[in-house]
């Protein structure tokens, strides 16, 4: 099956923080990439992803309302191969407050 790229819309990105939206309808991935800033993701629409990563494969549930953290460094390819559409808001964390 032939992979299409997952939709992102910047919705902020400012000296604090960058926002971008998510959209993976089914077939779809993000691409392998690296996170180079910790982040937090809030789903909007739920399913199932598969995670590639150097380590395997595993699944991540998304749960409308149940936002989730990850450290910078993560490495992955996220892959949506469910019947549904799904949505997350992704939160990149440039600088601390202090």
């Amino acid at each position: 099956m032939t992979m299409k790229d997952a939709i992102a819309s910047m919705k902020v990105d400012d000296e604090r923080v960058r926002i971008t939206e998510y959209r993976l309808p089914p077939g779809s991935h993000t691409g392998w990439h690296r996170h180079g800033m910790a982040y937090v993701v809030v789903p909007t629409q739920g399913g199932r992803l598969r995670i590639v990563s150097k380590a395997g494969e595993s699944a991540a549930e998304m749960v409308v309302g149940q936002p989730y953290s990850r450290p910078v460094g993560v490495e992955h390819d996220v892959i949506n191969d469910g019947p549904g559409e799904i949505a997350f808001i992704e939160v990149e964390i440039k600088a601390l407050a202090g």
